[in-house]
């Protein structure tokens, strides 16, 4: 019988598991998640050509493409308006896939609706979170399932065949795999971020990576509609001891835009204006810039992790959501061919654990963006030539080393997908 598999969390991580497990020829699955209902909400990201490659071989490129930007150029700019480097992404760059930029949550509704066409309608049930997990002797999972309705909780007890935790950064399924571990740690920063609706005229057509070594800006377009307006994606990253009463906070907090524009007065990049696109937000969530630490082990029986749950990173890199879809093809791609669960779900942490504690420790030094420090470092008061700062040389190295470590340069993405399942695996 095919085996059931359990995905707990609705995310990213989770839906493209279950999308690249049915895929693969695994039909009893299923997504459990905590929120009540899978809504179109949060800010944008980027999806890196590795991953829009993964997406592609699940046959979702379309859809997303409907509502998302191509990523044409980044250019990284010290906090003084120099340009530090510019570099052309996707297709401009030599992929045979684009880079995409996209609301989080339309991309995340694809996703769900793919899973319940093709799965089927009670393939994800919301309002359901892991509350706890023992392994049995033969390396099966029990899971405590808890739904919660107002003041009524319902428990349940389920043994599914494997139990995928793709339940993010405060993932249940890791705090029950090691229970010791306790809150992600906080490096001090605050993180503020938004979507913002502007004229196609000021909202520029690249992304941007803008600051010095305490304060930065990142934008970028990741939506058209009729009329000519474009939904911009904005993220800030300040130290708290630059914020009055500023403390760790909490995740996704709303607070006012007041509370953080005048730190961004006067950044301007090529016309793209960081307190314009501010003032025309909706809304403003700030975060504590929070990882986790490199776990030693994944997998325990048939029990393991993806996404966030299993490598949280700092926002750094775009690697959030690209290394999650690449997880979830990876891990399908070993559960077809090893038909011991166990044995699957130890092919797939040899691969990806360690490539993604590299990855988790090359964003602690800052990824491709430490030219930006570099620039700080070298040019305070700004440039009149970067190749007088930063050679040239040196910052295509800064970038080749980071895409190598992450598996997305443009040769190794080319070669194509290593996760295709020959039919004889189904």
């Amino acid at each position: 019988m095919t085996p059931h598999i359990l995905v707990a969390g609705g995310g990213v991580a989770g839906l493209t598991a279950a999308l690249a497990l049915h895929a693969a020829g695994f039909h009893r699955v299923t997504v459990v998640e905590a929120a009540r209902e899978i809504q179109p909400v949060g800010a944008g990201l980027n999806i890196m050509p590795n991953a829009v490659r993964e997406l592609d071989a699940l046959g979702l490129l379309d859809d997303l493409e409907a509502d998302a930007v191509r990523t044409r150029e980044l250019r990284y700019y010290h906090r003084s308006g120099g340009l530090i480097s510019r570099e052309p992404r996707g297709l401009s760059a030599g992929y045979h896939w684009p880079q995409l930029s996209i609301h989080r949550g339309r991309l995340q509704q694809v996703l769900a609706d793919a899973v319940r066409r093709r799965i089927g309608p009670s393939a994800i049930v919301t309002g359901v979170r892991v509350a706890g997990l023992e392994q049995l002797p033969d390396g099966r999972p029990r899971v405590r399932l808890e739904h919660r309705e107002g003041a009524r909780c319902g428990r349940a007890s389920l043994e599914p065949d494997v139990l995928i935790g793709a339940d993010g950064i405060r993932s249940a399924v890791r705090a029950a795999l090691n229970p010791r571990e306790g809150e992600p740690p906080w490096n001090g920063m605050l993180v503020w971020r938004g979507v913002s609706w502007l004229d196609a005229r000021r909202a520029g057509t690249f992304m941007l990576i803008a600051g010095d070594d305490r304060q930065k800006a990142v934008v970028y377009p990741m939506a058209e509609r009729p009329g000519g307006d474009v939904l911009v994606n904005w993220a800030l990253a300040m130290p708290a001891d630059s914020i009055a009463g500023a403390a760790r906070g909490d995740w996704n907090r709303a607070v006012p835009v007041e509370r953080f524009l005048h730190h961004y007065d006067g950044w301007e990049f090529d016309g793209v204006s960081v307190p314009e696109v501010l003032r025309a937000a909706e809304a403003a969530y700030e975060y504590p810039m929070v990882d986790r630490e490199p776990l030693l082990r994944w997998s325990h029986g048939r029990t393991t992790l993806i996404g966030d749950a299993a490598h949280a990173m700092y926002p750094i890199g775009s690697n959030g959501a690209t290394q999650s879809i690449i997880d979830a093809r990876a891990l399908a791609h070993a559960m077809a061919h090893h038909p011991a669960p166990a044995d699957a779900l130890a092919a797939y942490e040899a691969e990806r654990r360690p490539a993604m504690t590299e990855l988790q420790r090359a964003n602690r030094r800052l990824g491709p963006e430490v030219v930006i420090n570099l620039a700080h470092q070298r040019a305070p008061g700004g440039f009149d030539r970067i190749d007088d700062v930063i050679p040239p040389h040196e910052r295509r190295e800064i970038a080749a080393r980071y895409a190598a470590t992450g598996a997305f340069d443009p040769e190794t993405v080319n070669a194509g997908s290593p996760y295709r399942v020959p039919v004889s695996a189904l």
